[in-house]
C-alpha cells in the first residue's frame, strides 16, 4: 500500500440515551479496539455520540478521507444528515448485531438506525456507500473493514497520481486511449503526454558513461543479458535512463508506453525490459500505450504493495481450470520464477532484445483485474480470483497461469461476450472485496466472475 499519502478514517458512533447504554458502551469499546488494531489511522471519539450536539462537537475541525458511521443504538436521520452536510468522502455504514434476544428489552436497535441513515444517504445526494453488518469480534467484519479502508486509501492516493502517455496506441488498440479531462473528472488522476520519439531522441543523446549505472542495474536484475548484442545492451541502458529521468522529473507514478513498431524501426531496441525495470522501481508501466491497463496495474500495486503482471489472456485449460496470461516481455523481474530468474531473450515477433522471457513464480492467491471503459464513457471493473500456479514459461515472452475459483471457460466466454478489453492485471493476493468497495466509491458497475 502506498504510504506516501496521508490518510485518516473517522469513526462516528451515534445513538440516543434511551436504549441500553451498558450494551452500547460495550459495543463502542469493542469497535474502537478493532479499528485501532487495523492498519492506518482511524480517529475514535472518547465517548459515544449520544446527541446531535456531541456529534457536532466531535466533527468540528475534522477532514476525514473515510467515514465509518455506526449506529450504536437507533438514531434518527438527523445524525447522518449532519455528517452529510459537512463532508463529501467515502462512507461505510456499519450495523451492529443485537447482542441479546431473550424476550426482554431491545438493547440497541442498531439495524433500524441503519435503515434511517441509509434513507438519508439516498435522499441527500444519492451518495454511494458501503454497508457492513456484524459484531466487532467477527473476522468477516474485520476483513471487510480492511477492504474498505484499503479502497478508500487507493481512492485518495489516485488524486495525487500523475500518469504519462508515451506515444499513441497502435491502430486497432484504441481501447487503451484516455482523455486527460476524463481521467481527472472520474478518477482524480492527472494525465500528461509525451511523444515516444522525444524519449528516443533523449536516449540517443546520452553517452555510454552516463548510462553505465542503468546497464549495471539491468545486469544485476536479470539473467543472460550478456547474450544480447552489445549495441542493444547499450541502447537499452540509454532508453532506461531516458524513461527514468522523465519519470523522476515529472513525478510520474504510472505510464503507458507505445512499443511497437517505433522502438524497433526508429531505435533498433525494444522498450520491453525498460518497462519491466520500471515496474520493479514502483512505477506501473504498461505497454501498447494502454492507459487504463496502467491504471489497473497501479491500483493493484497500491493494494498488494508489489509489482503486478500485465498481459493478454491467450489460453485456457478446462481440465486444470486455468487461464494463461502472456505478453511480449515486459513483466517485472521480481515476478520471475526463482529457478530460472528473470531471463533475458528477444521479442517474439521482431527477434530483437533485450526483452524478458520467463514464466512467473507461483503465488497462492491472485486477483485478475481490469478498469474497463464502456462505449458510452462509463466505467466498470472486471474482477476474478484464484491462484497463480507453479508453471514454466508457456510461450516466448512472459507468462503466468492462473487457476480461477470460477470455471475458467465460463469466465472467458462471459467476459468476451461482455466486451472487456484484452489486457488484464494479475495481482498478488485476494483483493476482490477492496476492489468492489472502490467501485462503489467511484460509482462503477462490478463484473465479478
Amino acid at each position: 500500500m502506498n504510504s506516501s499519502v496521508s490518510f485518516t478514517a473517522l469513526y462516528v458512533p451515534v445513538g440516543v440515551p434511551t436504549f441500553h447504554l451498558e450494551s452500547a458502551q460495550d459495543r463502542f469499546e469493542a469497535s474502537c479496539a478493532l479499528l485501532k488494531s487495523l492498519e492506518g489511522e482511524t480517529l475514535c471519539p472518547e465517548e459515544m455520540l449520544l446527541s446531535i450536539d456531541k456529534l457536532r462537537a466531535y466533527l468540528d475541525g475534522k477532514q476525514p478521507d473515510l467515514i465509518i458511521f455506526q449506529n450504536l443504538t437507533f438514531a434518527n436521520a438527523a445524525y447522518m444528515s449532519e455528517v452529510l452536510r459537512r463532508f463529501d468522502c467515502p462512507m461505510l455504514l456499519w450495523t451492529l448485531r443485537e447482542p441479546v434476544i431473550d424476550g426482554g428489552r431491545l438493547r440497541l436497535n442498531s439495524l433500524t438506525g441503519a435503515y434511517s441513515a441509509a434513507n438519508a444517504l439516498r435522499a441527500f445526494d444519492d451518495r454511494p456507500f458501503a454497508y457492513l453488518f456484524g459484531a466487532p469480534e467477527e473476522e468477516r467484519v474485520a476483513q471487510e473493514l480492511r477492504s474498505v479502508l484499503a479502497a478508500a486509501r487507493v481512492k485518495k492516493a489516485m488524486r495525487s497520481l500523475k500518469m504519462a502517455a508515451v506515444g499513441h496506441t497502435p491502430q486497432g488498440f484504441g481501447f487503451g486511449r484516455a482523455l486527460d479531462s476524463e481521467l481527472m473528472n472520474v478518477f482524480g488522476v492527472e494525465l500528461e503526454a509525451i511523444e515516444a520519439r522525444e524519449l528516443i531522441d533523449a536516449a540517443k543523446g546520452y553517452t555510454d558513461e552516463e548510462c553505465a549505472a542503468y546497464l549495471e542495474k539491468t545486469r544485476c536484475a536479470t539473467c543472460g543479458l550478456e547474450k544480447t548484442p552489445e549495441n542493444n545492451r547499450l541502447d537499452h541502458a540509454r532508453l532506461y535512463k531516458a524513461y527514468a529521468d522523465y519519470v523522476s522529473a515529472h513525478g510520474v507514478g504510472a505510464l503507458a508506453s507505445r512499443c511497437w513498431p517505433d522502438f524497433f524501426t526508429a531505435f533498433g531496441t525494444p522498450v520491453c525490459t525498460v518497462l519491466s525495470l520500471l515496474n520493479d522501481d514502483g512505477v506501473a508501466a504498461a505497454c501498447e500505450a494502454d492507459i487504463y491497463g496502467a491504471l489497473s496495474m497501479w491500483i493493484g500495486m497500491q493494494l498488494s504493495g508489489e509489482p503486478v503482471f500485465f498481459g493478454d489472456p491467450v489460453s485456457l485449460d478446462e481440465g486444470e481450470n486455468t487461464i494463461t496470461f502472456w505478453h511480449c516481455g515486459a513483466a517485472a523481474c521480481s515476478l520471475a520464477r526463482k529457478d530460472t530468474g528473470a531471463v533475458v531473450g528477444v521479442h517474439p515477433n521482431r527477434k530483437i532484445g533485450p526483452a524478458m522471457d520467463f514464466g512467473c513464480e507461483a503465488f497462492p492467491a491472485a486477483t485478475v483485474f481490469r478498469v474497463g471503459r464502456e462505449p458510452d464513457g462509463s466505467f466498470r471493473f472486471f474482477i476474478t480470483e484464484g491462484e497463480a500456479l507453479d508453471k514454466p514459461k508457456q510461450f516466448i515472452g512472459t507468462s503466468i497461469v492462473v487457476k480461477t475459483d470460477s470455471p475458467s471457460r465460463e469466465i472467458v466466454e462471459q467476459s468476451v461476450l461482455d466486451g472487456f478489453e484484452p489486457h488484464f492485471a494479475v495481482i498478488k493476493g485476494r483483493h476482490a472485496r477492496a476492489l468492489e468497495a472502490l467501485a462503489t466509491m467511484l460509482g462503477f458497475e462490478v463484473f465479478r466472475y
